[in-house]
């Protein structure tokens, strides 16, 4: 009995340690957390959506979604092969070009009207705190925070791994001008040694107005089961020349919390928008499906819908004033 409390204790005492790692970033506190507690959006100790969103759906355990995980036999979740992949020179760009080069995943670089904007950057290879876990697709990590210019806007969307990387924001964080971030996020980016005067935290419906006029809405910044917000947002600032959607990750598990491949092409029709590029798939696995389902899926989708789509290669340059032609790159993985 001493021998288990010892190592009932030991264990303890590690994961303490452990989670007070500079990767976990800092909980809210003080002026921040008191700006959260009065958040419209806050109530019962957590931000809360619109509409009630359940993290999965009606009897489905997170025990059921576990032993999915741990001991379902879908060998296909990975690619076959190395993803193909571009590099594009975005040191050297043009500053007169308007274009948006994709890192995999919901990471992307855009270039427009002068400014530069990095959105999610994930170049550490894992999004985990555990380095060997939740690895990055061989080929996917053609960047690195060495590869980017100088950024005017870096929007960190949430705190999730996958979207919040410990290492790469700290690599970036001489080249960054500005921060523009989720409500509570901010204490992360502050641990992190970010100047304060440098991150702007935004609550759901907030607007921040850039240089020039750029106006960013922040309904959406966020992982999103398909709802309601997708029209009124159409409705309000539509139509959209491009809107990035995510369309990976999904389960019928938890198909509050992230959409289905179908319901991404709806989401870009009630946005009223042009093209859809669909994002949060190609480089991680999340999800219990195909790598590849998600994109088969949304593809199908919009062409029934006659929705054009952007799915460039990781790294390929996208001209946003050009003509859009791409290969279905996925479909020759061996």
């Amino acid at each position: 009995m001493v021998i288990f409390l010892s190592i009932v204790v030991l264990l303890g005492l590690s994961i303490g340690i452990f989670v007070r790692l500079p990767q976990f970033g800092k909980l809210p506190s003080g002026e921040r957390l008191e700006r959260i507690k009065k958040s419209p959006h806050y109530k019962e100790g957590q931000f809360q959506n619109m509409h009630f969103t359940p993290n999965l759906v009606e009897g489905v355990s997170i025990a059921t979604v576990m032993k999915q995980f741990l001991f379902g036999k879908n060998k296909n979740r990975t690619p076959p092969g190395v993803v193909p992949a571009r590099k594009t020179d975005l040191l050297n760009l043009v500053p007169s070009k308007n274009c948006l080069v994709w890192f995999g995943h919901s990471s992307y670089f855009i270039q427009i009207d002068g400014k530069k904007i990095l959105v999610d950057p994930v170049f550490s290879g894992n999004a985990s705190p555990l380095p060997s876990t939740t690895k990055s697709f061989p080929g996917s990590d053609v960047y690195t925070a060495d590869d980017l210019p100088e950024i005017d806007y870096l929007f960190i969307t949430h705190d999730h791994w996958d979207h919040l990387d410990y290492k790469t924001v700290v690599k970036l964080r001489s080249k960054v001008k500005q921060v523009i971030t989720s409500l509570g996020t901010g204490a992360h980016l502050e641990r992190w040694n970010y100047d304060k005067k440098k991150i702007v935290e935004k609550d759901w419906d907030q607007e921040v107005m850039l240089d020039n006029g750029f106006v960013i809405n922040t309904t959406s910044a966020r992982d999103s089961g398909y709802d309601t917000h997708f029209a009124e947002i159409g409705n309000k600032y539509g139509p959209f020349d491009l809107v990035i959607l995510e369309c990976g990750q999904y389960s019928p598990y938890w198909k509050y919390i992230h959409m289905m491949p179908e319901e991404t092409v709806q989401a870009g029709l009630d946005l009223k928008a042009n093209k859809i590029l669909p994002v949060h798939w190609a480089k991680f696995s999340l999800s219990l499906n195909d790598w590849d389902d998600s994109i088969k899926r949304v593809t199908a989708e919009a062409s029934k819908k006659n929705m054009p789509l952007v799915h460039p290669m990781i790294g390929e340059e996208v001209d946003l004033n050009g003509p859009m032609k791409f290969s279905r790159w996925w479909e020759n993985i061996n």
